[in-house]
């Protein structure tokens, strides 16, 4: 036994030494997609609203419905568009299914082809696809992982994106209005609220991904404030137009 590996474990070096997060569950994305859009939505409708000269109440109600109703659309968007994704996969698998069955030694032959562009010599690339194709399932994955870039057994769930979607937005969507709710009725505390939100949430995103995390977090303050300064422009131009 080595001396890197823990005595008894019975582990191998590389399933102690490090480990892999799951890529391809769907949720990460939703869920830092789902952040970043309630806070930079919310903040730029509380700036564009608040740039017009309207009273504190009617920017709570403003952020409010807009939370409310950007929650369920980031929600729905993320199911119907996952979900979308995988009915393409499973449509692809069906088709490979299909070539399989009709022309399987053309397809083995393919198998073979891509195994040596990978580095195998021919014996060994002939004797691998043999036994791929041994178990009709296993071939269409193996085909569809090379030939597409995608294992149809590890699809996203789309119930999870649109989940983490859902509380996500919330989340990002409340934290500019926390000054609001708590008696301030600034609409430059709201501001630096989401501001503040869009820097943590820059950092956890960069933390997941181990990125720098000063860099992610200017940067998704940089892209929200964008929009902010944008909606203001458009909030102040629109509120000085005489009635």
């Amino acid at each position: 036994m080595s001396d890197s590996t823990p005595a008894g474990s019975g582990a191998l070096p590389h399933e102690f030494d490090h480990t892999h997060p799951d890529v391809a569950g769907g949720w990460l994305r939703a869920a830092t997609f789902g952040a970043m859009d309630g806070l930079v939505t919310n903040t730029s409708l509380i700036a564009g609203v608040g740039g017009a000269g309207l009273e504190p109440r009617t920017i709570v109600l403003s952020g409010v419905a807009g939370l409310v109703a950007g929650a369920f659309s980031m929600a729905l968007g993320e199911y119907t568009s996952v979900s979308t994704a995988n009915e393409q996969i499973d449509a692809q698998v069906r088709v490979e299914a299909r070539a399989q069955a009709r022309h399987p030694e053309a397809e083995q032959a393919e198998l073979v082809e891509m195994f040596v562009d990978m580095g195998m010599s021919t014996p060994t690339a002939t004797a691998a696809a043999a036994e791929v194709h041994n178990d009709s399932e296993r071939a269409v994955t193996i085909h569809l992982t090379h030939e597409l870039g995608v294992d149809p057994t590890e699809q996203p769930s789309a119930a999870v994106a649109a989940v983490s979607s859902f509380l996500m937005f919330s989340i990002g969507g409340v934290i500019p209005l926390i000054p609001y709710l708590l008696g301030f009725a600034s609409l430059t505390a709201g501001l630096a609220a989401g501001a503040a939100g869009l820097l943590v949430v820059g950092v956890l995103a960069a933390g997941f991904t181990s990125q720098p995390r000063v860099r992610g977090a200017l940067r998704l303050l940089v892209f929200g404030m964008t929009a902010v300064g944008a909606t203001y422009a458009v909030g102040t131009l629109i509120g000085g137009v005489p009635g």
